[in-house]
């Protein structure tokens, strides 16, 4: 029994072979046969499946490719098909029951796919997630990072405001000396002096004449002091004359009172710009020296304003000592509000500030401001002040 079923399976395995090496056009009259040969043997059609099963894994595993397996597997099917169908026949049960299996493998492929496709998803899902905690990630540190310059940006606010505040009041304690100490004892040796000569009628008009000159003297140097006040919060000739008389005017009392040689050069139509920016290279110009004189031991500075591109770029030079412009050796307390409050002045009017400066190598402090934000574009004439009067103040 058992060789004959030997038999029956290898007849099986030859007939599907050469039912699939045919393609469309074999005959299904073999796989009826040997289905006959099964009821002959006395086999059921578990059995025949399992010939089947057999059969199909040596014929179709060996070419097995996702482009051939649906063609194959499909006409194997047919085969296995018709190889039962006189055992379905005899036995109902059985076929229900083939019916019910084919079923459960189609259920089955169906639920691997499903399957299958849920794992890619959740794939897909878990990258994603991933991603989002790397954002979050580098968000949150970001917001740290943020909120940490913000705080320092706050404290350094709030150091600069302690500065702008002492500043202010320093300098209304010197505004607040000079008159008490000069303007307002000069003025009260004048009226002692008016005094005098109202009491004294037995002076004569020699003496009365000394008298009343030096009381003149007083007067004048009353006014003197009333104008460099004046000269200091606004110079008027600024206003009157335009940018290089006042630098003129302001480097000559600054050469004198602290021997330092400043030589300036212009271009004549630097006078054309509106009256905001002509301020403010003035302002620039007169901290800067007013640097130089407190903290750079310098002994030559100079002032170039020139033109480039219809613009306007002022450079004030010097060969003092320096100091380091990056760290914390540029923020020194005695120059920080001053360079701070150049910045702000050029910004305001949409130029730009920079400094540049090394130990023992001097500094630089360059003003850029574009043609649009002066109003027309200044000649091209050049105006040199290195003229004898005016050359190395």
């Amino acid at each position: 029994m058992k060789n004959k079923r030997t038999d029956l399976s290898r007849l099986y395995h030859a007939a599907l072979q050469h039912f699939l090496k045919e393609g469309p056009s074999a005959s299904m009259a073999p796989a009826h046969e040997l289905g006959h040969q099964a009821i002959a043997l006395g086999l059921e059609t578990l059995d025949l499946a399992r010939m089947h099963e057999v059969a199909l894994v040596s014929l179709v595993l060996p070419v097995y490719s996702s482009s051939t397996n649906d063609g194959l597997m499909g006409r194997a099917g047919l085969f296995f098909a018709e190889a039962i169908t006189p055992l379905e026949e005899t036995h109902r049960g059985a076929r229900e029951a083939n019916i019910h299996l084919n079923q459960m493998v189609q259920t089955l492929s169906l639920r691997t796919h499903e399957l299958a496709t849920s794992v890619e998803e959740l794939k897909q899902e878990v990258a994603q997630r991933k991603a989002m905690e790397e954002s979050l990630r580098i968000s949150q540190q970001t917001s740290s990072d943020l909120l940490k310059k913000s705080r320092e940006l706050q404290e350094e606010l709030r150091q600069l405001s302690r500065q702008l505040l002492s500043a202010q009041e320093e300098e209304r304690k010197k505004i607040s000396r000079e008159l008490h100490d000069v303007i307002a004892q000069t003025l009260t040796g004048i009226n002692v002096r008016l005094a005098a000569l109202k009491t004294d009628s037995t002076v004569s008009n020699k003496a009365l004449q000394g008298k009343i000159t030096s009381t003149q003297e007083l007067v004048e140097k009353s006014v003197d002091i009333v104008h460099r006040f004046a000269r200091e919060l606004r110079p008027s000739v600024l206003d009157d004359l335009g940018l290089i008389p006042a630098l003129q005017s302001f480097m000559t009392g600054y050469m004198q009172d602290t021997g330092i040689r400043v030589s300036l050069k212009a271009f004549a139509g630097i006078d054309q710009a509106d009256g905001n920016t002509r301020t403010v290279l003035y302002r620039i110009a007169q901290e800067a020296l007013t640097n130089v004189a407190r903290h750079s031991q310098a002994s030559q500075a100079d002032i170039s304003v020139q033109n480039p591109d219809s613009g306007i770029c002022m450079e004030i030079t010097d060969n003092g000592c320096g100091f380091a412009v990056e760290g914390k050796s540029s923020a020194k307390k005695n120059n920080r509000l001053g360079l701070l409050g150049m910045r702000e002045r050029v910004e305001m009017i949409g130029g730009t500030f920079c400094v540049e400066s090394s130990p023992g190598c001097g500094t630089t402090i360059r003003v850029e401001i574009p043609a649009a934000s002066h109003g027309e574009s200044p000649p091209s004439q050049k105006l040199s002040t290195d003229t004898p009067s005016m050359a190395c103040l």
